[in-house]
Protein backbone atom coordinates (compact mmCIF):
# COMPACT_ATOMS: atom_id res chain seq x y z
CA UNK A 1 0.00 0.00 0.00
CA UNK A 2 3.15 2.23 1.06
CA UNK A 3 4.64 1.81 -2.70
CA UNK A 4 1.23 2.89 -4.46
CA UNK A 5 0.64 6.03 -2.66
CA UNK A 6 4.25 6.82 -2.86
CA UNK A 7 4.30 5.87 -6.60
CA UNK A 8 0.57 8.11 -6.95
CA UNK A 9 2.67 10.94 -5.42
CA UNK A 10 5.70 11.03 -7.48
CA UNK A 11 3.36 10.76 -10.47
CA UNK A 12 2.61 14.10 -10.89
CA UNK A 13 6.02 15.93 -9.97
CA UNK A 14 7.40 15.98 -13.02
CA UNK A 15 10.41 12.97 -12.18
CA UNK A 16 11.41 11.09 -15.16
CA UNK A 17 13.88 8.51 -14.32
CA UNK A 18 16.90 8.95 -16.55
CA UNK A 19 17.04 5.71 -18.04
CA UNK A 20 13.13 5.56 -18.95
CA UNK A 21 13.95 4.06 -22.14
CA UNK A 22 15.01 6.88 -23.86
CA UNK A 23 16.88 6.27 -26.93
CA UNK A 24 20.76 6.95 -26.02
CA UNK A 25 22.04 7.48 -29.42
CA UNK A 26 25.40 8.20 -28.49
CA UNK A 27 28.30 6.73 -30.93
CA UNK A 28 31.53 5.95 -28.65
CA UNK A 29 34.85 6.28 -30.59
CA UNK A 30 37.42 3.92 -30.68
CA UNK A 31 39.95 4.07 -27.63
CA UNK A 32 43.22 3.55 -27.92
CA UNK A 33 44.90 0.11 -26.00
CA UNK A 34 43.37 -3.27 -24.73
CA UNK A 35 41.64 -1.03 -22.04
CA UNK A 36 40.32 0.93 -24.41
CA UNK A 37 38.67 -1.62 -26.19
CA UNK A 38 37.11 -3.17 -23.12
CA UNK A 39 35.78 0.33 -21.64
CA UNK A 40 34.17 1.02 -25.55
CA UNK A 41 32.30 -2.15 -25.20
CA UNK A 42 31.22 -2.04 -21.90
CA UNK A 43 30.03 1.69 -23.04
CA UNK A 44 28.92 0.96 -25.65
CA UNK A 45 26.80 -1.89 -23.52
CA UNK A 46 25.43 0.90 -21.18
CA UNK A 47 24.21 3.10 -24.44
CA UNK A 48 22.14 -0.07 -25.56
CA UNK A 49 24.12 -1.06 -28.26
CA UNK A 50 27.00 0.21 -30.76
CA UNK A 51 25.72 2.99 -32.98
CA UNK A 52 26.55 4.68 -36.40
CA UNK A 53 29.44 7.79 -36.70
CA UNK A 54 26.70 9.85 -37.74
CA UNK A 55 24.59 9.14 -34.16
CA UNK A 56 23.06 12.31 -32.48
CA UNK A 57 26.34 12.29 -30.03
CA UNK A 58 29.77 11.18 -29.83
CA UNK A 59 31.60 10.47 -27.19
CA UNK A 60 35.41 10.87 -27.21
CA UNK A 61 37.50 9.52 -24.34
CA UNK A 62 41.39 9.04 -23.85
CA UNK A 63 42.17 6.24 -21.47
CA UNK A 64 45.22 6.67 -19.72
CA UNK A 65 47.79 3.60 -19.23
CA UNK A 66 47.00 1.81 -15.54
CA UNK A 67 49.26 3.01 -12.88
CA UNK A 68 50.55 0.66 -10.04
CA UNK A 69 50.87 1.65 -6.12
CA UNK A 70 51.74 -0.48 -3.37
CA UNK A 71 49.22 -0.96 -0.64
CA UNK A 72 50.85 -3.34 1.66
CA UNK A 73 54.14 -5.29 3.12
CA UNK A 74 54.44 -8.36 4.71
CA UNK A 75 57.30 -8.49 7.65
CA UNK A 76 59.95 -9.49 4.91
CA UNK A 77 59.25 -6.16 3.20
CA UNK A 78 57.78 -8.02 -0.13
CA UNK A 79 54.66 -6.29 -1.44
CA UNK A 80 51.09 -8.38 -0.81
CA UNK A 81 48.64 -5.82 -1.97
CA UNK A 82 48.73 -2.85 -5.25
CA UNK A 83 46.21 -1.17 -6.30
CA UNK A 84 45.60 0.11 -9.83
CA UNK A 85 44.36 3.67 -11.32
CA UNK A 86 42.96 4.64 -14.50
CA UNK A 87 42.13 7.55 -15.79
CA UNK A 88 40.09 9.02 -18.45
CA UNK A 89 39.09 12.42 -20.06
CA UNK A 90 36.03 12.43 -22.02
CA UNK A 91 33.98 14.48 -24.40
CA UNK A 92 30.75 14.56 -25.17
CA UNK A 93 29.99 15.99 -29.00
CA UNK A 94 26.19 16.80 -30.51
CA UNK A 95 27.46 17.73 -33.85
CA UNK A 96 30.66 20.26 -33.79
CA UNK A 97 29.69 21.15 -30.10
CA UNK A 98 30.92 20.00 -26.43
CA UNK A 99 28.25 19.47 -24.81
CA UNK A 100 29.88 17.82 -21.82
CA UNK A 101 33.54 17.44 -20.55
CA UNK A 102 35.16 15.49 -18.06
CA UNK A 103 37.67 13.20 -16.06
CA UNK A 104 37.64 9.86 -14.16
CA UNK A 105 39.35 7.90 -12.20
CA UNK A 106 38.83 4.50 -10.82
CA UNK A 107 41.06 2.34 -8.25
CA UNK A 108 40.92 -1.41 -7.65
CA UNK A 109 43.00 -2.50 -5.11
CA UNK A 110 44.25 -6.79 -5.46
CA UNK A 111 46.29 -9.01 -3.93
CA UNK A 112 49.89 -9.51 -5.01
CA UNK A 113 51.54 -13.01 -5.06
CA UNK A 114 54.67 -14.32 -5.74
CA UNK A 115 52.64 -17.22 -8.50
CA UNK A 116 52.93 -15.58 -11.84
CA UNK A 117 49.43 -16.75 -13.33
CA UNK A 118 47.73 -16.06 -10.23
CA UNK A 119 49.38 -12.26 -9.76
CA UNK A 120 48.02 -11.88 -13.58
CA UNK A 121 44.62 -12.81 -13.27
CA UNK A 122 44.46 -11.04 -9.54
CA UNK A 123 45.31 -7.51 -11.82
CA UNK A 124 43.52 -8.27 -14.89
CA UNK A 125 40.61 -8.91 -12.52
CA UNK A 126 41.08 -5.47 -10.87
CA UNK A 127 41.79 -3.52 -14.30
CA UNK A 128 37.96 -4.81 -15.45
CA UNK A 129 36.55 -3.84 -12.50
CA UNK A 130 38.08 -0.30 -12.51
CA UNK A 131 36.96 -0.69 -16.46
CA UNK A 132 33.15 -1.28 -15.23
CA UNK A 133 33.46 1.51 -12.30
CA UNK A 134 34.68 4.24 -15.48
CA UNK A 135 32.07 2.87 -17.74
CA UNK A 136 29.42 3.14 -14.75
CA UNK A 137 30.88 6.93 -14.18
CA UNK A 138 31.15 8.20 -17.85
CA UNK A 139 27.68 7.01 -19.03
CA UNK A 140 25.76 8.04 -15.86
CA UNK A 141 27.09 11.48 -17.11
CA UNK A 142 26.74 11.27 -20.67
CA UNK A 143 22.69 10.26 -20.55
CA UNK A 144 22.38 12.89 -18.11
CA UNK A 145 23.90 15.55 -20.43
CA UNK A 146 22.11 14.17 -23.26
CA UNK A 147 19.24 14.67 -21.31
CA UNK A 148 19.78 18.06 -20.21
CA UNK A 149 21.14 19.23 -23.69
CA UNK A 150 18.00 17.47 -25.56
CA UNK A 151 15.44 19.50 -23.09
CA UNK A 152 17.55 22.90 -23.54
CA UNK A 153 17.40 25.38 -26.34
CA UNK A 154 20.12 24.07 -27.88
Amino acid sequence: MKKIIALLMLSGCGFTPMFSGNDTDIYVDKISGINGIELRNALNAKFGGARTPDATYKLVVKLDEPTKTYKGLDTTGTATWQAIKLHAHYDLFAADKIIASGNETAAESYTFISYLVAANASYNNAVQNAVSVLADKISTRAIAETQRYTQSDK
